[in-house]
């Protein structure tokens, strides 16, 4: 009798997948055993050649709805066969080599049994099974088993345990199975701490929303406070106490069709919405009106459908989409802990949705919008993380590299064995909580994956405070620390993601974000560069404008208005020929002398060529959040809203931009965009058709710009990347004009192409570079 040894790897632990082997054994005739180390999946399999060839072809063919099949390897065993074919207990080893799944939306069989009043589970808001449930939320670590997660504090009833034990159940080895009798529970807190005695919690809480409450809700990575969105007083209440002023809120829908009452949604931003990981889509608004504190000043509503049985039970109840907001004060991370809620939340909850199942990892919600015929992930987290990304050809070998990330949307990557594990979204490192829960979360990968680093990656910007904690863990580990340029991260994050070769030839990049350092020591963010994976050269930029206050011009706009307009104009002539205008009056009352010796001087005005700050200089132009912004992006977000209706029916500004040469880089100036937006202005042009002109001559220019130096270099391969690019109208405009060149376009998709994917570049360059 033959037999063999067959190694699985990918997401195989936690997701049925040991069940679905030991059914296709049963139909092979053979025997063995099959059980998760630290590597994977571990099958032994005896029986005939032609059986256990038939079995091993079958296994990618039979993988339950959660498993990701990386690689099977199978060798000859010498061992002596088993007589029937068995599922073992886990076997623990060293170095944990085996991914987790992520979190996954309600399954339609969970969903049909909380519907059904015969059923055991009947409107229990905890109900999952091997195919949906948490994952990555409840684990402590690996092998994923029961013990091992935040579950292990609930010992499953006989009805459960029968169910957990029989390979035939679909809840077979589900780690978080339970029910009412054995399983977490569910209570109404009012601001005073007393339990409110009811029925049924949800329902209740739905009541109180109804009523135009304030509801803090306990879910699957972490707590959200939850408002009546058609009730303009509740937004606002919410928006108040939460303090956070302009960001738009996120969206629970009961289903497509309440969500189509206030939104467009074509067929790829359905199937988004209906996935597996339940993003929260970026729709347009269209139809029926919510409160209009929702999403001011923006012409989109950030959808999600629920991915809980206790959303899905919540949802029922209401007849109006809710508010679905992060359950913390601006800028802090989430709260996770009932305590931690209690207190934080007070002030700005009224009640509070709680239940005693703790969550080990917080998982804020991923956003995804739909662009250039692909669905885009802006922020990645529940529902992606941690899954992991193979790598390329020639990656094999790359191995013990963590990769810090950017100070802002941070996230961080480990790469091992020829694959990147990219973290969750984890925030702003300026906030100190975040910082906190950026090393937790750091450490808690590392104890995880069984993770040592021999390489630690981080941004060139020495002021960040991911470069200075890598430079701490390089110090301590010992490791040896790697610094990279910001914008080749970007690039180098698109082609792992699209799996370019390591020995590929160089492509161009546009990478058009805020701010990253460059390898002169400036600020850059408007670039165009020749690079693969080893090598980064620029080729040319934005023209270098100052920052006039530094930090403070990014807050700011209207210092990037005047800095632009100081260094392409006389001031006093363009003040006296522009007299009367909005942004000429509101820069007259500023203190522009002492911004302009500031400038002259170089005193805390270093340049840049940031394509985010020359966004936000002509959104300022427009009256467009000049004197402040609240959120990153906020002004550069409003001049598309404003441009998106007028967009098909306008062109460039003629002669809007140059190209000059300066030491052999190519730099674009745009001292005629300025002078006819400013004519515009004074003309009493529709303010929407201007913006249009402005996206158009900006997309003209980086086309033509692109087109000359694929002539100069021969590459015809173009990476589209960096925050900016999250603008609608640029990516596709740009895009389609490249491909029409015959050009080939690679831009982000399952990696965000702002910050939040910058560590998988770091981590693959510093990987290239150690080959």
């Amino acid at each position: 009798m033959a037999g063999k040894a067959i190694r699985a790897r990918g997401v195989v632990q936690g997701v049925g997948f040991r069940p679905a082997i030991w059914h296709l054994a049963q139909l092979h005739r053979l025997t063995g055993a099959v059980w998760n180390d630290a590597e994977g999946v571990m099958i032994h399999a005896f029986g005939s050649d032609e059986d256990i060839d038939a079995f091993i072809r079958h296994i990618p063919l039979q993988l339950p709805p959660l498993a990701r099949l990386d690689s099977l390897e199978a060798q000859d065993l010498n061992a002596p066969p088993d007589d029937a074919f068995r599922i073992v207990a886990s076997r623990e080893n060293h170095g944990a080599q085996t991914p987790i799944a992520a979190d996954a939306a309600t399954c339609p069989d969970c969903l049909a049994e909380i519907a059904d009043p015969a059923n055991r589970r009947y409107r229990y808001p905890f109900t999952n099974c091997t195919h949906c449930g948490p994952r990555l939320s409840i684990v402590r670590g690996v092998p994923y088993d029961r013990c091992r997660t935040s579950m292990a504090e609930f010992a499953m009833c006989p009805r459960c345990r029968q169910e957990y034990d029989d390979p035939n159940d679909r809840r077979f080895h589900a780690q978080a199975n339970c029910c009412p009798d054995c399983g977490p529970r569910l209570w109404l807190e009012n601001g005073n701490r007393e339990t409110w005695h009811c029925d049924d919690p949800v329902t209740q809480a739905a009541e109180l929303i109804r009523q135009g409450f304030i509801v803090a809700v306990k879910g699957l990575g972490g707590f959200h406070l939850a408002c009546n969105a058609a009730d303009p007083d509740a937004v606002a209440r919410l928006r108040q106490r939460k303090r956070r002023h302009a960001k738009p809120f996120a969206l629970m829908a009961r289903d497509a069709d309440m969500i189509a009452r206030h939104a467009r949604l074509d067929e790829q931003e359905s199937r988004a919405l209906h996935d597996k990981a339940a993003p929260i889509v970026l729709l347009a608004a269209h139809g029926m009106t919510l409160a209009p504190g929702i999403a001011p000043d923006d012409d989109k509503l950030g959808f999600m459908l629920p991915y809980t049985p206790l959303h899905s039970l919540l949802m029922q109840e209401l007849d109006a989409p809710i508010v679905l907001t992060s359950g913390n004060i601006s800028d802090e991370p989430q709260c996770t802990d009932n305590e931690e809620a209690r207190e934080k939340l007070a002030g700005i909850a009224d009640y509070w949705l709680l239940h005693d199942r703790a969550i080990v990892n917080r998982l804020d919600d991923s956003v995804a919008r739909l662009m250039d015929g692909s669905i885009r992930l802006l922020r990645r987290a529940r529902g992606y993380s941690p899954e992991t990304l193979p790598l390329p050809a020639g990656f094999e070998a790359a191995d013990n590299i963590l990769a810090m990330g950017a100070e802002l949307k941070n996230s961080f990557c480990l790469l091992n064995n020829g694959r990147a594990i990219v973290s969750q979204h984890i925030g702003d490192l300026e906030h100190a909580a975040v910082q906190h829960d950026y090393r937790n979360a750091i450490a808690l990968y590392r104890r995880l994956f069984g993770f040592t680093p021999r390489r630690i990656a981080v941004d060139l910007h020495p002021g960040y405070l991911s470069t200075q904690y890598g430079q701490a863990l390089a110090a301590t580990e010992p490791a040896e620390l790697v610094a990279l340029q910001h914008h080749h991260a970007h690039l180098a994050a698109c082609l792992a993601e699209h799996g370019v070769s390591l020995n590929t030839e160089p492509v161009l990049g546009a990478i058009f974000d805020g701010s990253g350092l460059g390898n002169d020591g400036a600020l850059w963010g408007g670039e165009f560069l020749l690079a693969d994976y080893r090598h980064c050269t620029r080729l040319g930029h934005f023209q270098p404008i100052a920052l006039p206050g530094g930090a403070q011009a990014m807050r700011e706009p209207w210092r990037n208005a005047y800095a632009q307009l100081l260094h392409y104009f006389d001031w006093p002539a363009l003040r006296q020929e522009f007299d009367g205008l909005n942004i000429i009056t509101l820069l007259t009352g500023k203190p522009l002398d002492t911004l302009a010796t500031m400038i002259a001087r170089q005193l805390n005005s270093p340049l840049s060529s940031s394509c985010g700050r020359w966004f936000d200089a002509f959104a300022a132009a427009l009256d467009l959040y000049a004197e402040q912004v609240h959120y990153e992006g906020q002004a550069a977000i409003a001049l598309e809203t404003l441009a998106t209706p007028l967009f098909a029916d306008e062109r460039p500004y003629p002669q809007a931009w140059k190209v000059d040469n300066d030491g052999g880089l190519q730099v674009l100036s745009w001292h005629g965009l300025w002078r006819a937006v400013l004519a515009d202005i004074q003309c009493g042009t529709d303010r929407a058709r201007i913006a249009a002109r402005i996206h158009h001559s900006l997309i003209a220019a980086t086309v033509e710009l692109l087109n000359r130096l694929c002539r100069q270099t021969g590459a015809d391969c173009i990476v589209l990347s960096g925050g900016v690019f999250q603008n609608r109208l640029l990516l596709e405009a740009v895009s389609r004009q490249l491909r029409l060149a015959g050009k080939t376009v690679l831009s982000p998709q399952r990696y965000p192409m702002n910050d939040g994917g910058l560590a998988l570049g770091q981590a693959v360059v510093a990987a290239a570079r150690s080959i």
